[in-house]
């Protein structure tokens, strides 16, 4: 049986996962991942060596977008 009592919704979240951030924008993950390592990425955090979308960010990015 999973523990749901850690368990964050993803639309609850601040920052997602190169994974979270596939599922929840239906974009797949090399994509996000070539996203998150273009210059100046809107949305990136970095905590150590490992990268976070920042999702609020993200969203805006998604919207304000035509063609990815």
């Amino acid at each position: 049986m999973k523990n749901d009592v850690n368990h964050v919704p993803i639309h609850l979240k601040m920052n997602l996962t190169s994974k979270e951030a596939a599922e929840y924008s239906n974009i797949g993950i090399n994509k996000i991942g070539s996203m998150l390592r273009t210059p100046n990425c809107p949305f990136v955090l970095y905590v150590g060596t490992k990268k976070l979308v920042k999702r609020k960010e993200f969203e805006e990015y998604i919207s304000q977008s035509l063609i990815i």
